[in-house]
């Protein structure tokens, strides 16, 4: 998928790249390169997320099953 959003981004920069303005150009990237990829990376990674939370929460859980001693840095055990 990065590789799509790397071509994306090239091809909208040599697009931007023809504009007769700065302003133009700038805003040709903007909102023909960089907005839609954003959005584009963000929806395809909720997935990732959502395992990356859900792997932190789980490893929260099983850390106040099994507690350390703080102090000595060995289980109660």
């Amino acid at each position: 998928m990065n590789i799509v959003a790397i071509g994306w981004i090239y091809v909208v920069l040599m697009m931007a790249i023809t504009e007769n303005s700065v302003v133009a150009g700038i805003l040709t990237f903007v909102l023909y390169g960089l907005l839609p990829v954003a959005i584009i990376l963000y929806i395809s990674g909720s997935k990732q997320r959502k395992r990356k939370q859900d792997a932190g929460l789980a490893a929260r859980q099983a850390a106040d099953k099994h507690p350390t001693d703080t102090q000595s840095g060995t289980s109660p055990d």
